[in-house]
C-alpha cells in the first residue's frame, strides 16, 4: 500500500533536478545548488533547466536576448490587467492571466518542440511583467515598461518598485530566483506534469501549477512567515510568542520539509541573505526575529526552517509586499515547471494511478419508493 499522499511513490524519470534528502542536498541537473547560488544567474539556471547544461557565452547571450525580447505583455493581456487588479487576489490574478495569454501566444496551438520552447520562455519572461503591471495598478502608479539594459532580477524589482535596484539588491533577489527555479517532483510541478500528460497545451499546464501552488499547503508558507513577524513586531517577544502558538497546537509556517531530513539547502543561503539584506537596509530586526524563531521551533518541535522562512524577511527588505510573496516565487518556479512539462512531452505516457478503494461493496440497488 502506498504512503498516504502518494509518500515515497516515483511518479516520473527526470534529469532536471534531484534531492538528497538524509544529506539535505539540491541539484540542478547534477550541479550542487550551493555552487550555483554562488555563483550562477537566473539566466543561467533557465537555460541549464531547459538545456540539461550550462550554457557557453554565446548561448547565454541567445537565451537573455529572447527574455529580453518577450518581458512585454501582449495587448489582450494589458487590457485585462485593471480587472485583474481591481478584481481578484495576486495568485488568482496570476492564474487566470496565464491561461488568457494563450490566447494571443504568437505560437498559438503549435505543439512542436520549438514552439513550446519558445512559449516557454515566453512565459519565464512575462510573469516578472504580469506581477509588477499588477501591483502599479492597483496601488495607482504609473505602469512602468521592462528595462532591457536590466537583468531578469534586476528588472522585476526596477518595475515593482520605481528604481533602478543598486547591484548588490538585485544579486540578493537573483540568488532568490536560483534557489526557487526548480525542487523534483513537488505538488505544483506534478500537476503540471499530470496536466502535460494528457497532452494539453503548455499554458494550461502552467496554469495547473499556479493552481497547486495557490493552495496554503504548498504556497503561502513563507507569506504566513512574515505575518507571523510584523504580528509579533519585536525580538524580545519571540519566543513567549512562538512557545505560545505551539502550546496552542498552532502550526508555525516555514519548518519542516517532507523530503527534507535535515536543512533544507535553500534555506541556508537564504538565512545569510537575510542577515546581508537587514545589514543593508540598517534593519536587522527581521532577521534577529527569524533566528530566535528558528531557535525555539527546534528546541521544541525539533524542526529545520525551510525554503521559505528565510526568504520571508529577504523579500520584505527588498520592497515586494507580502501577498506577492507566492506570486515571486512562481515567478522562478516558472523555469522548473515548463522544463518539466517539455520534458514529459518528450518521453510522454498519461499519468493515470490506481486508487484504493475502501468503500462499502456488493451493495444491492433498492428502488427509491422502498427507501427509508
Amino acid at each position: 500500500m502506498p504512503g498516504k499522499g502518494l509518500e515515497d511513490i516515483i511518479a516520473a524519470e527526470t534529469s532536471i533536478s534531484d534531492i538528497d534528502g538524509q544529506q539535505g542536498r539540491l541539484f540542478y541537473v547534477g550541479y550542487d545548488i550551493h555552487e550555483l547560488a554562488v555563483s550562477s544567474t537566473f539566466e543561467e539556471i533557465v537555460y541549464l533547466l531547459h538545456n540539461l547544461e550550462l550554457p557557453d557565452q554565446a548561448k547565454l547571450d541567445g537565451l537573455t536576448d529572447r527574455l529580453l525580447a518577450e518581458r512585454e505583455l501582449d495587448s489582450f493581456v494589458e487590457r485585462l490587467m485593471p480587472t485583474m487588479a481591481e478584481q481578484t487576489s495576486p495568485m488568482s490574478m496570476l492564474r487566470t492571466t496565464v491561461s488568457a495569454s494563450s490566447a494571443h501566444d504568437p505560437d498559438g496551438w503549435d505543439q512542436s518542440t520549438e514552439a513550446n520552447y519558445r512559449k516557454a520562455i515566453r512565459l519565464i519572461a512575462r510573469f516578472a511583467t504580469v506581477i509588477t503591471t499588477y501591483h502599479r495598478i492597483r496601488t495607482n502608479e504609473q505602469i512602468l515598461k521592462p528595462n532591457p539594459k536590466l537583468s531578469h532580477a534586476a528588472n522585476f524589482l526596477y518595475m515593482l518598485t520605481g528604481r533602478e535596484p543598486d547591484e548588490e539588491f538585485a544579486r540578493i533577489f537573483d540568488i532568490c530566483l536560483v534557489l526557487h527555479a526548480d525542487h523534483t517532483m513537488n505538488a505544483s510541478t506534478f500537476a503540471a506534469r499530470v496536466a502535460a500528460s494528457t497532452l494539453s497545451d503548455i499554458h494550461s499546464a502552467t496554469t495547473a501549477a499556479i493552481a497547486t501552488l495557490k493552495g496554503p499547503l504548498h504556497g503561502g508558507a513563507n507569506e504566513a512567515v512574515m505575518k507571523i513577524l510584523l504580528g509579533i513586531g519585536d525580538l524580545d517577544k519571540v519566543k513567549d510568542a512562538v512557545r505560545a502558538k505551539l502550546a496552542a497546537k498552532e502550526k508555525i509556517m516555514g519548518f519542516g520539509h517532507r523530503v527534507y531530513k535535515t536543512e533544507d539547502p535553500r534555506a541556508t543561503h537564504l538565512r545569510k541573505l537575510s542577515q546581508q539584506i537587514g545589514e543593508m537596509v540598517g534593519d536587522t530586526r527581521w532577521y534577529e526575529m527569524s533566528r530566535a524563531m528558528e531557535e525555539v521551533v527546534m528546541e521544541e518541535k525539533g524542526l529545520y526552517p525551510n525554503v521559505d522562512f528565510y526568504a520571508a524577511s529577504v523579500y520584505y527588505c527588498l520592497g515586494i509586499p507580502v501577498d506577492l510573496f507566492t506570486p515571486v516565487f512562481a515567478a522562478s518556479r516558472v523555469a522548473g515547471w515548463t522544463a518539466h512539462i517539455r520534458e514529459q512531452y518528450a518521453d510522454n505516457r498519461l499519468i493515470r494511478p490506481e486508487s484504493a478503494y475502501v468503500g462499502p461493496s456488493h451493495r444491492a440497488y433498492v428502488p427509491i419508493e422502498q427507501r427509508g
